[in-house]
């Protein structure tokens, strides 16, 4: 063992492989540092500048072939020197270097404990201040790189969450956006008919009609119970005496009552019982109805649907069936939504004595547009019907 080139605590064996010299000639780097990758960073950009030049160089070469391809590499490069060297081992043209009788620089890569150690050549290394000097210029791409691509795909993240969450909370707005809707009164109105129409006696007697009832036409009973009292059981017009749900004077309705075999005395204030006199009373005035004389013989009460000019209104044929005793009905069924409409406004007319062709007409659009509430002429009407607000 002994001192390398006599200087004080640098030990080193007669063996080279396997044993790092700590002078200034190598330069050791851990591999966990930042500046052995900026280091191997700015040596690689001065390799690309030495690049361009050398190739303009060659350019140059190519319109003077007098000169050799050598020295228009060391023009371009700065002729001989650490640089030139080092451009050299980069790109593989060591063998040039050895020919032209220059030492190939030396480069070691030991394994040891510490990281990885790249040897160095002292006169090739950059100067401290130098170093320094280009990392506060340039800075250290390395190292920003991926801190400035994450805060980049950080708020890429936070923008599409943002807009996600925005599209859904409108969605959502529109999905349980509250519509145009009917009065609540009306929900409670529905439910009652549903039990007054279990009575089979509210079809008319003797033609057996139940518009009142029907499946595609019950509406006819909420819809008049929402223009005459408002939804109101309790409803008295003291005018005209009418009283109940479905306002009618208790005489006449005690009248129809006695035909429904109610099993109980008539109140015209119970929603259930004003519900079957005005289906009966409705259904009458439809399909007509065969009563009885003083003198015993039957007399026939003619109908809507007796007259061949509102057959062809409501089903768009003149055409009507006659049976002794019975009253005449319109040989085609009243299907269609517009001819339902049409007989709706017509009985609101006979129902309620005196009303309007306005009122009439307002009873065949909410007739008509029981589904659509949102319709602008329901709503209009809902507006300035008696009782709204």
């Amino acid at each position: 063992m002994s001192r390398a080139g006599g200087q004080p605590g640098l030990l080193t064996s007669g063996h080279v492989s396997g044993v790092i010299e700590t002078n200034e000639r190598f330069e050791t780097f851990n591999e966990n540092d930042d500046g052995w990758f900026s280091d191997i960073e700015l040596r690689a950009l001065d390799l690309e500048k030495e690049l361009s030049e050398w190739r303009e160089a060659r350019a140059r070469e190519a319109e003077e072939p007098a000169r050799g391809q050598a020295g228009a590499f060391d023009r371009a490069a700065g002729g001989t020197g650490p640089r030139h060297r080092e451009f050299l081992r980069a790109t593989g043209n060591a063998g040039r270097e050895r020919a032209a009788g220059r030492p190939a620089a030396a480069h070691t890569r030991p394994g040891s404990a510490t990281g990885p150690a790249w040897a160095v050549p002292g006169q090739d290394r950059r100067p401290a201040d130098d170093r320094t000097r280009v990392l506060i210029d340039r800075g250290r791409r390395m190292a920003r790189r991926p801190r400035r691509h994450r805060g980049h795909h950080g708020r890429s993240i936070a923008i599409a969450s943002v807009t996600a969450l925005v599209l859904l909370i409108v969605v959502l707005m529109i999905v349980f956006r509250k519509g145009p809707s009917w009065p609540a009164s009306v929900a409670t109105v529905q439910s009652e008919i549903t039990t007054a129409c279990q009575n089979p006696d509210v079809v008319s007697e003797p033609g057996q009609v139940n518009f009142a009832c029907g499946k595609d036409t019950s509406q006819i009973l909420w819809v008049f119970a929402l223009m005459t009292s408002n939804d109101n059981p309790d409803y008295a017009d003291a005018k005209t005496g009418r009283k109940g749900l479905e306002p009618i004077t208790p005489a006449q309705g005690g009248e129809i009552a006695w035909s429904l075999n109610l099993h109980h005395p008539y109140n015209p204030l119970n929603p259930a019982d004003s519900l079957q006199v005005a289906a009966r009373a409705i259904n009458n005035i439809i399909g007509g109805a065969t009563l009885t004389g003083s003198n015993g013989s039957p007399s026939v009460q003619p109908g809507l649907e007796s007259d061949p000019a509102n057959c062809a209104r409501y089903t768009g044929s003149s055409a009507i069936i006659s049976h002794a005793g019975f009253p005449s009905l319109c040989a085609s069924p009243v299907s269609s939504r517009e001819g339902q409409a049409a007989l709706a406004g017509d009985v609101y007319q006979k129902w309620m004595v005196g009303a309007t062709s306005v009122a009439a007409q307002d009873v065949s659009v909410l007739f008509e547009n029981f589904d659509n509430p949102g319709d602008p002429q329901v709503q209009a009407i809902l507006k300035t019907r008696p009782g709204a607000g």
